[in-house]
């Protein structure tokens, strides 16, 4: 038998293994579960809920059914609002972005964080420039040049208002002396089609959300927000993956990095058994050849951030935005 077949034997059977341990929490779900996205349909946070969804019922994590349903009105506070009124309910779970925390600093919503239960971050999501493939600026520094040279008039379109698109898009102005005008829309998928249509000048989307867009050659991305080069996998186009792009400070885009984390919720007041569950069932999401295939194709970060650990993200990350988002006289409390 070849070393790449014992292989495969063994993680299929630590995989079964895994399954088959029983799980510290003692509640299980006795009903279907359903799975908000807090986002359109086809950006980030719908394709983590459908990625999600779609290990748990191969894997027979659940015998319930799990059905994806999308709340991403008012930059994703619907979902989020929803997931407040449904105190108490563990069939609930929450796909979000840390717009979980950073919306009621910016805007009037109806709910908190602290509304909600935190489940797991599962990853974070890296950042890039993106231009449409014909754009006449082939680097960064073309693309800054052009838009110094017309302040005001170039479009940076992004997922959703005063959130993580926009406090990248308000970075890149002060890092490169620029002013751009940001173009809020429903989800990154959207911001993609209209970059390929012409109607905005660039976008800053997670890889996952524009590899259709690289890949069939209607954009191209110019630097990569992360200290050092993505990682290196399958290619993208015929000639380019992800590890091909430049940093942005490589670029001279003073920006040494920038991720969002991809996180999961359950609505407030459920018990610590429910929430047990939930976070068991993650872990065993994140240990399937799946997830690792998934990190890898998005070029995303995998991560696994839960109780405490969790807290202590979200409470630095909250000082961070709130510096930003008084510079830019967006604080509503």
């Amino acid at each position: 038998m070849s070393a790449a077949a014992r292989s495969t034997i063994l993680t299929a059977g630590a995989i079964a293994v895994l399954f088959a341990a029983p799980a510290a929490a003692e509640w299980r779900p006795s009903k279907p579960i359903e799975f908000v996205a807090t986002a359109g349909p086809g950006g980030g946070t719908d394709n983590l809920a459908r990625t999600v969804q779609s290990i748990i019922v191969k894997y027979k994590l659940t015998d319930q059914p799990v059905v994806v349903v999308n709340k991403g009105g008012g930059s994703g506070a619907e979902g989020y609002t929803y997931a407040k009124a449904s105190a108490g309910d563990p069939y609930r779970v929450i796909f979000g972005t840390s717009n979980a925390w950073q919306q009621p600093m910016v805007s009037r919503v109806a709910f908190k964080h602290t509304d909600l239960t935190p489940i797991a971050a599962m990853a974070q999501d890296e950042f890039l420039l993106w231009v449409k493939q014909d754009a006449p600026y082939k680097s960064v520094g073309e693309y800054l040049k052009a838009a110094a040279a017309k302040p005001g008039e170039f479009k940076m379109g992004g997922a959703q208002s005063k959130d993580t698109d926009e406090v990248l898009t308000r970075m890149i102005e002060k890092a490169a002396n620029v002013k751009l005008t940001y173009i809020p829309f429903k989800s990154g998928a959207e911001t993609a089609v209209q970059l390929a249509g012409g109607h905005i000048d660039s976008h800053v989307n997670n890889p996952n959300e524009s590899l259709g867009q690289w890949r069939g050659g209607t954009q191209r991305p110019l630097c990569a927000f992360s200290p050092q080069r993505l990682p290196k996998g399958p290619n993208v186009t015929a000639t380019q993956g992800w590890h091909d792009i430049p940093t942005c400070v490589e670029s001279g885009l003073n920006i040494p990095q920038f991720q969002q984390p991809r996180t999961v919720w359950l609505p407030g007041k459920v018990t610590a058994d429910q929430l047990a569950f939930y976070v068991d069932l993650m872990r065993k999401v994140q240990n399937t050849p799946e997830w690792k295939e998934y990190i890898e194709r998005t070029s995303q970060t995998d991560t696994f951030l839960t109780g405490a650990e969790f807290e202590k993200f979200m409470n630095e990350d909250i000082e961070h935005v709130r510096k930003i988002a008084a510079e830019q006289g967006w604080l509503v409390n």
